[in-house]
């Protein structure tokens, strides 16, 4: 895979594709040693783990940061049920195996954070820990999410009911997929969220838009040239893909019924951003953690950070990552030798 495919890419990383069962798998990789697998979220692409990538590969790890199907350089298979959750599994084990290892530290953030405590969950055999960014565990319950999702929002329409039909979303944000792009992360950013909080713009006004509640300023951690890079990748895709994950949570549910109320056992890390409105959302998944994710080593709040919280505070997010890995990994060759 040719380096031209991002400006963006680290020094020293690697491009490559690798064959899964669904298709082909395009991940950007760093480093050596124990495997860590990064696995974004919606809308998103490898990219937004480009700070992590060197920070991981500088401790004695090698890092790998795919783009997740539907998304980037990845297979995007027409069939929208082709995003089930268990093929998404099926991508990350097969990933893993595509690079020599028999096991990996799986780390997600957003949607990837549910991949990654659903391939935790569903194969303790390989991902022998989890760390999770923005989004806690939150087992599978009683109630089809859609069901749920409709009764949040009262007169408006909250935002995982208007990505649901086929189109509705794609017509909304591919005219204009850079500025969508560029509206969409401002609005969930700690230095430029609305002053009453991101939670406002998840919920569409009848007959409105989820732009419609977009702020303008670009975030400081968001560079020209990053938004474009994104944007490029957008626009050649389109949204289908990544919407099509939102399109499968009822189907997700019917496949993980074997597996409600069930616990992520391995060592396991919750990271958020403190102005996130997830963690508002499911304030009663942290709640759990201790019944959920008994395995759990940390977890973390990140001063003034909203949604995006490995891009808005990368130092932080590094240190969190590399000391939760040695406690379960222990000590590596490269890592240097530090002071507490």
């Amino acid at each position: 895979m040719p380096q031209e495919v991002s400006p963006l890419t680290p020094a020293d990383a690697q491009h490559r594709l690798v064959d899964v069962p669904g298709g082909r798998i395009h991940l950007v990789e760093q480093g050596t040693g124990p495997l860590v697998l990064l696995v974004h979220g919606f809308p998103e692409l490898w990219h937004s783990w480009r700070h992590q990538l060197p920070a991981l590969a500088a401790a004695g790890y090698r890092a790998a940061a795919i783009d997740v199907r539907g998304y980037g350089r990845s297979a995007t298979p027409a069939d929208p049920q082709a995003y089930r959750i268990g093929a998404h599994v099926e991508d990350n084990v097969a990933v893993v195996r595509a690079l020599g290892e028999e096991t990996a530290v799986i780390v997600g953030h957003d949607w990837g954070s549910t991949i990654a405590a659903d391939s935790a969950l569903l194969r303790p055999d390989v991902f022998t820990a989890v760390g999770l960014l923005g989004v806690p565990y939150a087992p599978r319950g009683g109630m089809k999410p859609t069901d749920a999702f409709a009764m949040i929002g009262g007169d408006e329409e909250f935002y995982v009911g208007y990505f649901q039909e086929p189109g509705r979303a794609e017509a909304e944000i591919e005219p204009d997929v850079r500025g969508w792009l560029a509206g969409f992360y401002a609005t969930l950013a700690g230095d430029t969220m609305p002053a009453s909080g991101e939670g406002a713009v998840f919920f569409v006004p009848k007959g409105g838009k989820l732009s419609d509640r977009f702020v303008k300023e670009r975030p400081s951690w968001l560079t020209d040239e990053e938004l474009d890079f994104c944007a490029a990748e957008f626009e050649r895709t389109g949204l289908t893909g990544a919407l099509n994950r939102y399109r499968n949570m009822d189907h997700d549910w019917e496949d993980l019924a074997g597996q409600e109320g069930a616990p992520i056992t391995q060592p396991s890390l919750f990271v958020a951003g403190e102005l996130d409105a997830s963690i508002a959302w499911l304030a009663d998944a942290i709640k759990a953690f201790p019944g959920t994710l008994p395995g759990l080593v940390s977890s973390h709040l990140v001063e003034g950070s909203g949604h995006w919280v490995q891009q808005e505070r990368p130092d932080e997010v590094n240190r969190l990552l590399t000391d939760w890995l040695e406690t379960v990994n222990g000590p590596t060759p490269q890592a240097p030798t530090r002071t507490r």
